[in-house]
């Protein structure tokens, strides 16, 4: 139950954990549950990894922050590490994906003001989560969020997700825009794939326009679909690139990395943060990029997402209610033709950690370290929830 001294803003299942290990956590009960959701795509190494904890350890004993008023050598490393595996320039480091994401629309507006554009605007999508600051949650598609916080941040200007023709529409006849946001999977909206070349369409027209790609990979980036980051299924490299969430499992880290002119935006004073990178935050990121590494687990996430998928389609794909079952890596969804936050109560009875999304979206977004035994058991028990819920023997 929320203590009465915490404002209301989460609406939290009946159970609190203790302790976890790899994939599993344990509530105050004793009762153990196979964690499917990883903190919201954050724990893609698990809970308590040894290696994660002794990182912190370590380096909690030594610095944990002085400002960026000093050089700081670990953030220098992280950034280079990032920017080589993402193909980037130069990178901001932040304390969440909301907050990487405000510092891409800054990127994007000083850009176009730099360029002689008195109000640029930037090109969003309807059904995408982008974060809740007022300037995030303005480029959200999502009206839930956005009620009661009006007026919203103007500037952005929003089209279908996977429509190319509505992006060159705009293209040809609004001359503010200067920058396209856009997530390469959706995520909180339900696990949306766009259709194969979705972003190398995104690409040209950016090209063509002078535009900037900016790719939000806060939820679909550090392996979790595959690849290192989902733009690269396409072979696209953005000019800017958010990412958050797994990118610290569990410590709150966020970046935003930049290319080409975009890396030459920002100048001194332009942006910044207190907290931004600190020696603690870049340590635990070093260390997951360690794993991520020596794991191969973007091509574990791959199998494992396979696995799954071919699973929950042997066993729900002729089961009736159940609308769709789609997923790249492991980001994982299965659609039925009605609400069903309901489930989440049921998969907690049954020993799992699950999320409801849009209603009636049954999100997945298990750790990239779950083995193929503890895979089963999800596909499983999951596939047993869901007749239950849909009152199917």
């Amino acid at each position: 139950m929320t203590s009465s001294y915490q404002m209301p803003v989460f609406s939290g299942l009946p159970v609190a954990f203790t302790h976890g290990e790899g994939a599993w956590l344990w509530d105050t009960q004793g009762k153990k549950y196979l964690d499917a959701l990883a903190g919201i795509a954050v724990c893609g190494l698990g809970h308590a990894h040894p290696a994660i904890t002794a990182a912190l350890c370590d380096q909690a004993g030594k610095l944990l922050h002085t400002s960026n008023w000093y050089q700081i050598p670990l953030q220098e490393e992280l950034a280079e590490r990032l920017c080589r595996r993402a193909g980037m320039d130069n990178a901001f480091f932040c304390n969440s994906g909301a907050e990487a994401n405000e510092a891409a629309i800054k990127l994007a507006r000083l850009y176009g003001h730099q360029r002689g554009i008195l109000k640029p605007g930037i090109l969003v999508t309807e059904g995408s989560f982008h974060g809740r600051t007022l300037a995030t949650l303005s480029a959200s598609g999502s009206r839930k969020i956005q009620s009661g916080f009006e007026p919203l941040v103007q500037g952005f200007y929003r089209v279908p997700y996977n429509d190319l023709g509505a992006v060159r529409l705009v293209s040809e006849h609004n001359q503010e825009v200067v920058a396209v946001l856009v997530e390469p999977i959706i995520g909180e909206g339900g696990i949306t794939i766009p259709d194969s070349g979705y972003l190398k369409g995104l690409r040209k027209i950016c090209d063509e326009h002078d535009w900037l790609l900016m790719i939000d990979e806060i939820q679909s980036g550090m392996c979790r679909t595959g690849k290192w980051f989902a733009c690269q299924h396409e072979g696209v490299v953005p000019d800017v690139m958010t990412l958050a969430k797994g990118l610290g499992n569990g410590v709150p880290i966020g970046a935003c990395l930049a290319r080409g002119d975009a890396a030459r935006v920002f100048k001194p004073g332009s942006h910044g943060s207190t907290f931004s990178g600190n020696p603690l935050v870049c340590r635990a990121a070093l260390a997951v990029i360690d794993l991520l590494e020596k794991g191969k687990l973007a091509d574990r996430a791959a199998k494992l997402g396979q696995r799954l998928l071919g699973k929950f389609k042997e066993t729900l794909g002729q089961v009736a209610g159940v609308s769709d079952i789609r997923g790249r890596g492991l980001m994982l969804a299965i659609e039925l033709d009605r609400p069903c936050k309901d489930m989440l109560m049921l998969a907690l009875a049954r020993g799992m950690l699950i999320n409801v999304t849009a209603d009636n979206i049954i999100r997945l977004l298990p750790p990239l370290i779950m083995t193929d035994d503890e895979a089963d058991f999800l596909a499983a028990e999951l596939a047993g929830c869901v007749r239950d819920f849909l009152g199917i023997k």
